[in-house]
């Protein structure tokens, strides 16, 4: 039993010096983002080292001047100590001022350099790990974790360097005074340090807790705001409050847990203290009663004393802001050290032919058992239109993802131009496709802004009014009250479905990529725009690669081909009539779209 609770203890301190290691490491990695405003960060330092210095200086003029006014009767001198008090106040405050200032524009660098070092790190990150991570969690991250970071660059840097040279300046003033007084000021430290190492733990572990939970809050807070309009038609404001209810509260009962850790750790060090200055309270009183002890010392001895409780305080207290702080930097630095998206391809392309062929690929999702795509071979020619149709989750939006490298097939090659994709440049990979998705994004701009996006903002005026006029965009941005110049509100709120949808089309239309991909393009489309969009869209497949994904199979009979996929493989391809004469699965697929209608034909024609 011993044994085990020695292995346990060994245990326990190997952790908590692994934790200390990894606090420093942190710090450190944190103080180097400091580096590049190193001049004004120097300022700082310096004034708050002036400002320390002068700490001591305080009770030092006090000496002389209970001494030359109570003991010498000495006016000269302590009109001299008066004049030398006010120039004291003057450099402290000068100093206190420099260093605040210096130190608050440093901070907030720091913090800006690191909130852009995270948005270029999550705008770089694979799909595979942003599907590993809630949108909420990383925005608390940028947002939430990266505040916390302030305290650590200022307010901790300042009672680091300010008190502890003040602590240091005070006690060797102390020292000087009487030795043997401050020699228990110095005899009570060892207990101070042990109390402030068992908190931290504590600290590190509650606040590392609180930036998780945040993150949840976010989560659930963006979630309802974005799916407002389903929380209310189908009543889900209760659960939703429920929710949010339940992880703020997780929130509030970990900031009481930090701030009862923290709270403890300042008293229960001045206790301690308190025991130490009672001591050399009584000590000093004797030696003033037997006259080894003048006025004026006891005076300065005991103001730099008290001068010494207030910087100690905030030193045992720093601690709170200091692990609070190491648990945002860790969080932050894990965000920025994940890999980005590999980028391998050393080669481009100007403008694609548009051949792609798909050589025996297999892809599975992390989470997943089952692979979403097996044994997947298809080439398709340059200017073909290809369909790919199928039930929900039989792989055809994989498929294209694959396409855009948004993931990389476990198994196969997939080849452009009879060039492995991966052996191209995202750039010039990208660059060749335009996606028209079903899952429309649109931008806090303007119409122009979102039709013109990224690599397309320079294009001219002229240009973006004939991609919206292919469209078929132009008719209702014209009625719109700045027409091109409306802002269109958070992902196009101020438009309609088929508005939005349009404004997408629109922008691959200006975006002229050699290869098209259309995933359910029309899907928010009315009977009467949709062939107005077809049309557009036939225009615009026109000596173009195009793969489409449908679902209503009467928007794909045109295609040159159709690929019908079941469980992640392709298991049969043909024209439509090829395949409605073949009567396997997509005439399966196209009679059950279709028997409703044919049944209700008969109905329309007798009345």
């Amino acid at each position: 039993m011993v044994r085990k609770d020695r292995v346990s203890c060994v245990d326990w301190t190997i952790f908590s010096r692994r934790m200390v290691l990894d606090g420093k490491r942190i710090y450190l990695r944190l103080l180097h983002h400091v580096v590049p405003y190193w001049r004004v960060f120097l300022v700082a330092i310096l004034s708050m080292v002036v400002l320390a210095i002068t700490e001591p200086a305080i009770p030092a003029l006090l000496k002389p001047t209970f001494d030359s006014s109570f003991v010498d009767k000495d006016l000269d001198t302590v009109a001299l100590m008066a004049v030398l008090v006010v120039a004291l106040f003057l450099i402290r405050g000068v100093s206190s001022y420099l260093s605040a200032i210096t130190l608050a524009w440093v901070a907030s660098k720091v913090v800006m350099d690191l909130r852009t070092r995270m948005f270029e790190k999550l705008i770089s990150l694979p799909s595979t790990a942003l599907d590993q991570h809630t949108s909420g969690s990383l925005i608390s991250k940028v947002t939430y974790n990266a505040a916390q970071v302030t305290e650590a660059c200022t307010q901790v840097v300042t009672i680091l360097v300010r008190d502890s040279i003040a602590v240091v300046g005070l006690l060797a003033w102390m020292l000087y005074l009487d030795w043997r007084l401050t020699l228990i000021a110095v005899a009570v430290a060892p207990v101070i340090i042990a109390i402030v190492r068992y908190f931290s733990r504590r600290l590190r572990k509650v606040s590392v807790s609180l930036q998780e939970n945040m993150g949840g809050v976010t989560h659930v807070l963006q979630e309802s705001i974005e799916g407002q309009k389903v929380v209310r038609s189908f009543g889900g404001q209760e659960y939703e409050k429920s929710r949010f209810e339940d992880s703020a509260n997780r929130v509030r009962q970990l900031e009481v847990k930090f701030a009862s850790a923290a709270s403890a750790n300042a008293p229960v060090a001045q206790f301690v203290t308190a025991i130490g200055l009672s001591i050399m309270l009584y000590l000093a009183a004797v030696q003033v009663k037997e006259g080894t002890l003048t006025i004026g010392t006891f005076v300065s001895f005991f103001a730099a004393m008290g001068l010494v409780f207030s910087p100690l305080k905030r030193l045992t207290g720093v601690n709170g802001r200091l692990q609070k702080g190491i648990a945002a930097a860790q969080s932050i630095f894990a965000l920025m050290d994940e890999a980005s998206e590999r980028d391998t391809g050393t080669r481009e392309i100007a403008r694609a032919r548009g051949k792609i062929e798909f050589d025996d690929v297999e892809f599975r999702y992390r989470e997943k058992r089952q692979p979403a795509l097996k044994n997947v071979s298809l080439v398709i020619e340059p200017g073909e239109s290809i369909a790919l149709v199928g039930a929900s989750g039989s792989g055809k939006t994989t498929l294209v993802n694959l396409i855009l490298r948004f993931y990389q097939p476990d198994r196969g090659r997939i080849l452009l131009d009879d060039t492995p994709i991966e052996e191209l440049t995202l750039e010039s990979l990208r660059s060749q496709i335009a996606l028209v998705s079903q899952d429309i994004v649109l931008f806090n701009g303007t119409v122009a802004d979102n039709i013109a996006y990224g690599p397309l903002s320079g294009r001219t005026r002229d240009a973006i009014m004939h991609a919206a006029r292919s469209a078929s965009a132009m008719s209702f941005i014209e009625e719109l009250p700045r027409g091109l110049d409306t802002e269109v509100g958070e992902n196009g709120v101020r438009l309609s479905g088929g508005q939005r949808q349009r404004l997408a089309i629109a922008r691959a239309f200006l975006k002229d990529a050699p290869v098209l991909i259309l995933d359910e393009a029309t899907s928010s489309l009315d009977s009467g725009i949709e062939k107005e969009v077809q049309a557009a869209l036939a225009e615009l497949r026109r000596d173009r690669t195009t793969i489409i994904i449908a679902h209503r199979l009467s928007t794909i009979e045109d295609a040159d081909r159709i690929a019908v996929m079941n469980e992640g493989r392709i298991v049969e391809t043909g024209t439509h009539k090829a395949l409605l004469e073949k009567n396997s699965l997509y005439a399966g697929l196209y009679r059950f779209q279709f028997a409703p209608q044919s049944r209700r034909q008969p109905t329309a024609n007798a009345s």
